[in-house]
């Protein structure tokens, strides 16, 4: 993914997601579509991430019915992490003649034929959270290198000066998601040179089950006294590889990285257990995928709130928004998941976490 930015600032505040849609009908020209009665067909990947569900989709579904007035409505159909099924799922939005389509792809290039279907029947195609292959008309993520710096400058700094005292295990996403390959590329950006990576692993569909086999197999090979951290791409991993370390009798645990916040990775944040999760605040991601389908809806120029031209390998300048990630650690929990409203102190402090949550200051 090569990223032109339209403006010097990458950082989209709350205020760029606001876009007056008011504003730009009064601009409108001839031929484009103001009736607020639009039908939004949405495509997630999977369930096993709590984000899609949780997040992701009622904040678009609200964010879609502000903008037309309680008039719009969403068609939502979740691929359990199977291309084939998405692909018929894209075919049923199709069929339904829905007004725009919001795809999170399951295989970034499995989907490409789907979406020129979509496209050869007028229907306009937001990409969401995965950049897919094909005529896609806009695009929006958070910035993907970036969240692999992130998580590569957290290891070594809690690694310290014991940086290259071991081996470091990386475990990196699926081959099937591009945005594995942009975490992959910007944590060895950091890493190279600084750690001596012991095993690396591209874990299958990013199942924790699949990790917590690899790891297994990594302990085994390098040797559990051997281990000083490990890099893993998302928080569902870290959990299959937090297992696995304890199975092994491996203490204390090693620094372990995650991404996605999930709540059971930021009580394993809580309790030393897991050592970083990366923050994506969801509202503006998916805040921006509704206004994006709604504003190609209406036949209306994305300018107004694009700050980027992003490539495919099918595709050239495709307008997107990047929103910035950050670093979750024990000191900043208060201050991010629990401030926007993401977990209560309540749901993150039960009772198994208490004296730690107390230790942090979590009440």
């Amino acid at each position: 993914m090569n990223a032109h930015m339209r403006r010097a600032a990458v950082a989209v505040a709350a205020s760029v997601m606001a876009v007056s849609l008011a504003a730009c009908i009064s601009a409108q020209g001839s031929g484009v579509k103001t009736s607020d009665d639009i039908t939004v067909g949405l495509l997630l990947p999977e369930n096993q991430a709590a984000r899609y569900e949780k997040f992701d989709k009622p904040v678009i579904e609200e964010k879609i019915r502000q903008l037309t007035n309680g008039k719009g409505k969403v068609l939502y159909a979740n691929a359990k992490q199977d291309a084939a099924l998405q692909t018929q799922q894209v075919e049923t939005m199709i069929e339904n003649k829905v007004d725009a389509l919001i795809v999170d792809a399951v295989d970034s290039k499995a989907i490409a034929d789907s979406i020129k279907k979509a496209k050869d029947a007028n229907i306009p195609v937001v990409a969401f959270d995965r950049l897919a292959e094909g005529p896609i008309d806009a695009y929006t993520s958070f910035d993907n290198q970036e969240v692999g710096h992130v998580q590569g400058t957290a290891l070594l700094q809690a690694l310290g000066s014991g940086a290259k005292a071991g081996e470091i295990v990386m475990m990196n996403g699926a081959i099937t998601d591009p945005n594995a390959a942009q975490f992959k590329k910007g944590a060895h950006a950091e890493l190279n040179g600084k750690v001596n990576i012991g095993k690396e692993y591209d874990t299958k569909e990013w199942k924790p089950e699949n990790a917590n086999a690899n790891m297994e197999a990594a302990i085994s090979a390098l040797g559990k006294d051997k281990i000083v951290g490990v890099y893993s791409a998302n928080d569902g991993m870290a959990g299959g590889i937090i297992t696995a370390l304890k199975a092994a009798g491996v203490s204390p645990l090693p620094p372990v990285t995650g991404q996605d916040a999930e709540l059971a990775a930021v009580q394993r944040i809580v309790a030393g257990e897991q050592y970083m999760s990366v923050y994506k605040p969801y509202a503006p991601e998916a805040n921006a995928a509704a206004e994006m389908a709604i504003l190609l809806a209406r036949g209306m120029s994305l300018n107004s709130m694009a700050q980027a031209d992003v490539d495919s390998p099918t595709n050239k300048g495709i307008p997107s928004v990047l929103v910035p990630v950050i670093s979750l650690t024990k000191d900043n929990i208060k201050d991010t998941v629990v401030l926007d409203g993401v977990y209560t102190v309540q749901e993150i402090c039960t009772p198994k976490y208490k004296t730690a949550c107390d230790d942090l200051g979590l009440k």
